[in-house]
């Protein structure tokens, strides 16, 4: 006689319009990830005097433009994820297993979770930049910019699953997005960085994860007229996501110690 048995489903529909809808009403989310960045593309690319300044193969206003939505980006996907791996450690697996959703669903909902965020973030970062004149030469490099941030930016899922499995505190969320905030202002995000200052920016990982989505309007130049070759900029990001990948390995062992 044979058994039939059911798999656990890998993603629950329903958990994850309820995770959109918790996040579209947490205060901090909203302006964390979703207003921070769109305001201070205002303060810095589309009100300065230089907005319209030519830039690579566009505008002042739309090299900006691609910092603040990879800058959103990584916030969106580390505080997500690293509140995911938080609740996870204090209780919440166990009220998970009562459910037909299994672990590596829970997980992929949670993933998804972030990477709508971090959608949503770029969508407005980018409608903003088309109402106030960001500019690209052609089209494609709009479509180019959004898959490199998007693509690229899952490695901060990683940063953020490591820092909620290792402090595994509720601040968590609050810690991933502050130290991205602490990364772009040395990562030559949020300013023009030269001499030694830039020096330590190349090796911090928001500047590989920047340079990179701002390759399709820059092709590598700086705005000291420097060039980064693309090999250093790939370097750069394939680095960080192993020091991430430890992190999480970090994370998971420290937390099987403390039960």
């Amino acid at each position: 006689m044979t058994i039939a048995t059911t798999a656990p489903p890998r993603l629950s529909l329903t958990m994850l319009r309820i995770e959109a809808i918790r996040q579209l009403r947490n205060p901090y989310t909203l302006a964390f990830t979703l207003a921070m960045p769109v305001v201070m593309y205002l303060l810095f690319g589309a009100t300065a005097g230089y907005a319209e300044l030519s830039a690579g193969n566009g505008n002042v206003s739309f090299y900006v433009m691609i910092s603040m939505a990879a800058y959103g980006t990584a916030v969106a996907m580390s505080s997500l994820t690293s509140l995911a791996a938080a609740e996870a450690q204090q209780g919440w697996g166990r009220q998970l297993a009562m459910t037909p959703l299994s672990t590596a669903g829970y997980a992929l909902t949670k993933l998804l979770n972030a990477l709508g965020f971090a959608a949503l973030a770029l969508a407005a970062v980018f409608v903003t930049g088309i109402l106030t004149g960001a500019a690209a030469d052609e089209t494609w490099r709009w479509f180019a910019v959004a898959g490199i941030v998007l693509g690229t930016g899952l490695m901060f899922g990683l940063y953020g699953l490591g820092v909620g499995l290792f402090f595994n505190t509720d601040s968590s969320a609050a810690l991933a997005s502050i130290s991205m905030t602490f990364f772009a202002f040395f990562g030559n995000v949020f300013m023009p960085l030269d001499g030694v200052m830039l020096d330590i920016a190349r090796l911090t990982p928001l500047y590989g994860f920047v340079a990179l989505s701002r390759w399709p309007l820059t092709d590598g130049t700086l705005t000291t007229g420097q060039t980064d070759p693309l090999w250093a900029v790939l370097v750069n990001i394939v680095v960080w996501v192993a020091v991430f990948a430890a992190l999480v390995f970090a994370g998971v062992r420290r937390s099987r110690r403390r039960r």
